[in-house]
């Protein structure tokens, strides 16, 4: 018996039946069917962000690489077009989220989803941070929003569908009421309880955190304990880790470390440039462990590696929704795009797929640091456009070295072989579900 048909064999003795069960479950089922409904408009935007920054912006990386800043005067003017459809998928999804998920649970637990999914968005805002000078920030309302959408989901949802269940608080109306008006007031009194209990909270928590609210208490929570690595090869690995759990928990991992990460690396970045600059080489650069590192191995496709993932899927899977995604999705991934994977399988609380996910990145970065341990590659010294395809990023990084070319591809091909049988071990928790019966659609509950 072979490696792989072993571990195939394993995982599905371990995996498929913790997949199984954990997809039948109500919660996980929600936030699921959530993300999934927001694909296409998460599809949309995702396309949107390859147009504007691989063809509209002068760095992009086919712009750069045929000189279209030349050819056509002002060209970042014209991502003016595009910008707005982002305004109105990625840049709000959290706002679905909220609304969705509240809904799904509602709807499994026999409530109006409607209007629990209307009072989760009023949740959404009262928990908002306040105008400052008449202006709303959006930077919680995409990406960035995503967890704390989640959490206002699914204790609305929870919440309001019990309260409404609850005679005392259910106000009858005559028979002769229009059925809309009747409706609308069976849950007047638990969405005021829901609405006014969530205004208190925020009340609180603006006391706590000196008028920061619940998301400066997510982000401070995740930030500050990533102030305290250095800049060793382990430490990269952990912020790598960090970024990458919080996209599997509905967070923007790459935005929240943002700030940490850029402090951290951008005196080394800039040394290592200008080292390379004045010699002409790569070789020698004196800070050979930074961020870079991470761009130029393990994030193929974007966070994840998922290019892997999405190669994997069009090679084994035998699922049609998977392969659909795949197909969509690899056009956007080749420039690291991949909102359309992380919010269409989806990766987020994806009991499968959040074991490779996590360990791809971690497998590739360690190769990437080994070749340039042993002086196979020289440090990423370069700075490369994040649109770049992936293997190309170790070879333009390094100074165009044709074996930073070959790590890349190396990288990528485990990233497929990693990935392989936790497509497969999907395919076979998708039909094992199906067999038993398992209705795990909340859009049929």
């Amino acid at each position: 018996m072979s490696i792989m048909t072993k571990l195939e064999s394993s995982m599905e003795r371990i995996l498929v039946p913790i997949a199984t069960k954990l997809n039948a479950q109500r919660h996980i089922c929600a936030i699921r069917d959530a993300f999934i409904l927001t694909f296409p408009l998460t599809m949309a935007g995702s396309l949107m962000v390859l147009l504007n920054n691989v063809l509209l912006d002068p760095n992009g990386f086919i712009a750069d690489l045929i000189n279209l800043g030349d050819l056509i005067p002002n060209l970042a003017e014209y991502q003016a077009i595009f910008a707005p459809v982002l305004n109105g998928s990625l840049n709000i999804l959290a706002i679905f989220i909220a609304f969705l998920i509240a809904r799904n649970l509602a709807r499994s637990l026999g409530a109006d989803d409607l209007l629990t999914g209307l009072t989760s968005v009023s949740v959404f805002f009262i928990m908002y941070p306040a105008a400052i000078d008449g202006n709303v920030t959006m930077t919680y309302m995409g990406p960035q929003g995503l967890f704390v959408a989640l959490i206002i989901g699914l204790l609305v949802g929870e919440v309001l569908s019990r309260l409404s269940k609850t005679p005392k608080l259910e106000i009858k109306m005559p028979d002769q009421v229009p059925p809309a008006v009747a409706r609308t007031f069976k849950i007047l009194l638990p969405i005021i309880i829901v609405t006014v209990g969530f205004s208190i909270l925020n009340f609180l928590l603006l006391k706590v955190t000196d008028g920061g609210g619940i998301h400066t208490i997510v982000y401070n929570v995740l930030q500050k304990p990533l102030t305290k690595l250095g800049d060793s090869i382990i430490s990269v690995a952990i912020m790598a880790l960090v970024s990458n759990l919080l996209w599997i928990m509905g967070i923007h991992g790459p935005n929240t470390i943002a700030a940490v990460r850029d402090t951290m690396f951008a005196e080394a970045n800039a040394a290592n440039l200008a080292y390379a600059q004045a010699n002409g080489t790569a070789w020698g650069a004196p800070f050979p462990t930074t961020w870079q590192l991470v761009d130029a191995f393990s994030n193929y496709g974007g966070s994840g590696t998922t290019l892997g993932l999405i190669i994997a899927i069009l090679i084994f899977s035998k699922m049609k929704d998977q392969k659909d995604i795949a197909k969509l999705s690899i056009g956007p991934g080749l420039f690291n795009i991949n909102e359309s994977v992380i919010f269409g399988l989806p990766i987020v609380l994806n009991p499968i797929f959040i074991i490779p996910f996590l360990l791809v990145p971690i497998i590739n970065l360690l190769i990437g640091y080994g070749a340039m341990f042993i002086k196979i590659i020289p440090p990423i010294a370069y700075s490369v456009p994040w649109t770049t395809p992936g293997p190309l990023i170790p070879f333009i990084g390094t100074g165009g070295k044709i074996m930073g070319l070959v790590v890349g591809i190396v990288c990528l091909a485990v990233s497929v072989l990693v990935y392989a049988p936790f497509v497969i071990a999907s395919n076979k928790a998708t039909k094992k579900m199906q067999d038993e019966g398992l209705n795990t659609d909340t859009e049929s509950m």
